[in-house]
């Protein structure tokens, strides 16, 4: 009984220390591409560390390669990337969305050009986003080609 109480403690604390490394994550990636055409998996915040790190590091260690990158943005970040308050998020303001958007361009860039993936912008909706700001969004990204 104690030896397996004492496996258990090194296998806990082995997985714990895959998690905190993000190996964990690899083997997952790897198990579930054994089992189906394709594996979305989250890559942490931002196309500018989380992603680097995930498609610099990770990849590399694991010998994946990505196919496409998902990258998610909301109207709220924009505005605030933009130089609006936080109490303000909430009503329409396409100016500090036009002036947020610079933010979002160079995650695409970083992600188009420097790793050469193509990229698919999803919108994390609220109900306070406006039609105008969506539309704003969506011109960017057209003129990115995306």
């Amino acid at each position: 009984m104690k030896l397996l109480l004492g496996l258990s403690r090194i296998i806990i604390k082995f997985i714990i220390w895959m998690q905190k490394h993000g190996l964990l994550k690899m083997y997952f990636t790897k198990m579930s591409l054994k089992y189906a055409d394709y594996c979305v998996t989250e890559a942490g915040f931002g196309g500018d560390l989380g992603a680097e790190k995930f498609i610099d590091i990770k990849c590399r260690i694991a010998d994946l390669k990505p196919d496409a990158v998902v990258l998610v943005a909301t109207i709220r970040a924009l505005k605030m990337h933009g130089g609006v308050a936080k109490t303000e998020l909430g009503s329409g303001n396409i100016d500090a969305v036009l002036a947020g958007l610079p933010n979002l361009e160079r995650h695409l860039h970083n992600m188009q050009e420097t790793f050469g993936l193509p990229v698919v912008v999803a919108v994390n909706q609220f109900p306070t986003d406006t039609a105008a700001e969506l539309e704003a969004i969506q011109v960017a990204c057209q003129a990115r080609g995306v």
